[in-house]
Order: structure tokens, then C-alpha cells, then sequence
């Protein structure tokens, strides 16, 4: 994206994202949502060690 399209403020109408608690539902996984959900369970365990 352009420099001059960040600058008038294109972004400001997203969502804010971070922080945010959501549901998980075992039931209605995949295969790359259990696999994010091994991946994050690793990096806290990365960040704990830190």
C-alpha cells in the first residue's frame, strides 16, 4: 500500500484485533486450526522461557 494512503488514514476504520478472547471449538476445528493452536501453545512456552 502506498505511503500516501497510510498517511490519509486508510486503516482507521479495522477492527482492533489484539487482545481479544474467542472461543475455540474442538468440534469444529481443522487441521490448521489445531495446528495454530500447537504453534501458539509453543511460542508462549518460548516467551515463558525468556
Amino acid at each position: 500500500m502506498a505511503e500516501q494512503e497510510f498517511k490519509e488514514g486508510s486503516y482507521s476504520n479495522l477492527p482492533i484485533g489484539r487482545n481479544e478472547d474467542v472461543e475455540f471449538s474442538a468440534e469444529l476445528a481443522d487441521e490448521d486450526d489445531i495446528e495454530a493452536q500447537k504453534r501458539a501453545a509453543a511460542a508462549d512456552a518460548r516467551a515463558e522461557k525468556a
